[in-house]
């Protein structure tokens, strides 16, 4: 089965497009290098937990939007594979001043697929 890497970040809402040539720019990078598929979800009915939830998580602050993304890969070893490159890719380098959001609170994590239907 393939590997799928998941990722929450908050995005100020006045930076939406901003954000969306970020990360068409950084999907080819990703497919470049071995994803098979990249999507981004802008958050449009994220609501407030009662214990937890997904602006919680990410520390949205007022004005803010939280975005829902995953990159599908064939493996794992196909993605660490990729992501090594796309971490070297010149395409993806940036600064702080130079992102829509605050990297610092991206949350992510590497997930095995077990149903796929």
């Amino acid at each position: 089965m393939s590997y799928v890497d998941g990722f929450v970040v908050p995005v100020p809402a006045g930076k939406k497009q901003a954000y969306r040539d970020l990360a068409e720019k950084a999907a080819a990078v990703f497919k470049e290098h071995g994803a098979i598929r990249v999507v981004e979800c802008w958050g449009d009915d994220v609501p407030d937990g009662k214990i937890t939830d997904f602006k919680g998580a990410v520390k949205a602050e007022e004005g803010e939007v939280v975005v829902f993304s995953w990159i599908v890969w064939p493996s794992k070893e196909a993605r660490d594979e990729g992501n090594k490159k796309v971490m070297e890719d010149p395409r993806m380098q940036m600064n702080n001043e130079d992102s829509p959001f605050d990297g610092k609170r991206m949350i992510y994590g590497g997930f095995d697929v077990i149903v796929d239907v």
